[in-house]
């Protein structure tokens, strides 16, 4: 009997003992591990496409409320909270940090696994190629985020030196690995040329279907085969990142590291590299004839409508660098049409941007060959004006807006979701969509990454300062004065634009370079980060008109609370300091 009790006591010590060793370390359930990278190309693919979400310009931030360029009539809108003396280290609603370092630790990851994926080993040719077009892309979008992350947070540091931000080239496998001091903006500069520098030689300028062996491009010596570079680089792959966003992103970062916030000793070879980079790209559709005569509407119907990437000669190229998929929805103008239209008019241009359109004959409005007329504001300006803002007694959807006194819904605070400025916005926006909740109709969209009006104006500023207003730089054969030219051609200003002919000096082709730019790329979240790195006066209060008859009053809409002596920079998130021990940039708290 005793024996038996033994056994018994033994066999129940051993279940209990691996029961427990069970419970300590489960067996495997149905939860994907690093392992499936491994064996499944798609799921490894998953570590790229999330870096892809990441990306700042998957949707429009609308961040020209913080800025002289606009105002909402949303009370709780975290810009307008920031411009309103909200903005702080630990309250920063331009955080890039986190978002563009989680998307480069993916991509760290990724390309630590990407040559060891089974992509296509049936076919060994088209294996390979895909290693190189999925590297290429990871590169390419590495260097964009640290882009970002100098836009956002570079700056001169509490030790006095120009700072990047942490430099993590390699999969973060520790805590330590973390702990990564602020790399010297230069360093992070060179680090994310080198990243565009690698994917420019691993990948096509543009992804497309060729039709024979001889089409292929020359960069793709290995290729044998027309079938395995369709495969891996045609029609499918189009809207991933390709050779030519990343050269159009090299010129972004180029035009960032030569302004004067990170080129405070103004060393012009920083501004002919970036006006090289953007003649490179400018070049590649043929010069200033290559500007699309339509790019400045990229938003409305024909335009989208031609976005037709079905189409065998990918139509948008010419002013669509790198967008998103075309979409169909109402958002935009719920959120921003006039209350009379069933929209909420959030955002609210101001008069400070309606001043800057100048008159159709080019002058500025305070030019005394202008002939503005200031019982009649709107009247002979600029055609982008009323292509870009509704102003009063502006015909849209066949209602006449009114923002003035007897206006209604529409004029200035009237209702909570009436304009604050006496303007409601209109770039961007599709004029076809019914907004009334009973019967919405939607229209197509599309959501643009870099345009090439954006490359135009990076070499027209980089090429004034560079070599003045006429000068033309290595690669170019055109000037800054030629590209202004064309630009404010297409936008309806005839020629000979004799305003621009009368500038001579490189100062005054930057004043008129910058409100080009401010125009034409307006409501796209540039004019934040332009008044940064141009070291411009960031408190200029936002300024709006109350119109009473024949009576035009201006008046100031909302302060600006920035600080000059720091603001141009913005801050390290408080939570990384903290925890790493980071330098933060001067006067950030």
């Amino acid at each position: 009997m005793k024996i038996y009790k033994s056994i018994f006591l033994l066999l129940l010590a051993m279940f209990v003992v691996s029961a427990c060793e069970e419970l300590l370390e489960p067996n495997n359930d149905n939860h994907s591990t690093i392992d499936r990278v491994y064996r499944e190309p798609s799921f490894a693919e998953g570590l790229l496409i999330r870096a892809y979400t990441y990306i700042p310009t998957n949707d429009y931030r609308w961040d020209e409320v913080a800025t002289d360029d606009a105002v909402t009539n949303d009370k709780l809108n975290t810009f307008r909270r920031m411009a309103t003396g909200e903005w702080s280290a630990s309250y920063n609603p331009q955080n890039l940090w986190d978002n563009c370092y989680r998307a480069i630790i993916y991509i760290n990851q990724f390309l630590d696994v990407v040559e060891e994926i089974p992509w296509k080993p049936s076919i060994p040719e088209q294996h390979n190629l895909f290693i190189r077009r999925l590297k290429g892309e990871s590169y390419a979008l590495r260097g964009m985020f640290k882009y970002y992350l100098l836009r956002n947070h570079g700056g001169f540091g509490t030790n006095g030196q120009l700072l990047g931000t942490p430099l993590i080239e390699k999969f973060p496998e520790t805590q330590q690995d973390f702990s990564t001091p602020r790399a010297q903006f230069n360093d992070c500069v060179n680090s994310a040329y080198a990243d565009f520098d690698q994917a420019i030689n691993l990948l096509p300028m543009d992804y497309g279907n060729v039709p024979n062996l001889a089409s292929v491009p020359a960069g793709f010596p290995e290729v044998t085969d027309v079938n395995n570079y369709n495969a891996v680089m045609g029609d499918f792959s189009r809207q991933r990142i390709s050779g030519r966003v990343a050269r159009a992103l090299r010129a972004r970062l180029a035009l960032l590291a030569a302004s004067p916030a990170f080129n405070p000793s103004n060393d012009l070879s920083l501004w002919e590299n970036a006006a090289n980079y953007a003649a490179e790209l400018i070049n590649n559709i043929g010069g200033i004839s290559g500007l699309d005569p339509n790019g400045h509407k990229f938003y409305l119907a024909a335009q989208v409508n031609d976005a037709n990437l079905s189409s065998g000669d990918y139509k948008d190229l010419k002013e669509n660098i790198w967008r998103r998929p075309i979409y169909s929805d109402a958002a935009r103008e719920q959120a921003n049409f006039p209350p009379s239209l069933y929209g909420n008019g959030r955002i609210n241009p101001s008069q400070n941007l309606v001043d800057a359109f100048p008159m159709a004959n080019g002058y500025p409005i305070d030019h005394p060959s202008s002939g503005f007329n200031p019982a009649s504001p709107y009247s002979g300006r600029d055609p982008r004006l009323s292509l870009y803002i509704i102003t009063s007694g502006s015909t849209y959807k066949g209602q006449i807006i009114n923002t003035g006194v007897g206006g209604g819904d529409n004029a200035v605070d009237a209702i909570p979701t009436s304009t604050r400025t006496g303007y409601y916005l209109k770039k961007l926006l599709r004029e076809e969509v019914n907004a009334n909740p009973a019967s919405i109709s939607n229209q197509q969209h599309y959501i643009t990454h870099v345009r090439y009006t954006e490359i135009f104006l990076i070499f027209a500023e980089a090429a004034n300062e560079a070599w003045g207003p006429d000068g033309t730089g290595p690669v170019a054969t055109y000037s800054s004065r030629q590209v202004i030219r064309a630009i404010r051609n297409r936008a309806g200003i005839p020629m000979p634009d004799d305003y621009l002919a009368s500038i001579t000096t490189k100062e005054d082709m930057r004043k008129l370079i910058r409100n080009e730019r401010r125009l034409e790329l307006c409501f796209e979240s540039f004019r934040f980060w332009d008044l940064r790195r141009w070291k411009e006066d960031l408190t200029v209060p936002v300024r709006g008109v109350r119109i009473d008859g024949t009576n035009f009053n201006y008046f100031t809409v909302e302060e600006r609370a920035y600080d000059n002596s720091y603001m141009h920079y913005g801050p390290v998130p408080y939570s990384e300091v903290i925890k790493y021990n980071l330098i933060q940039n001067n006067g950030w708290k």
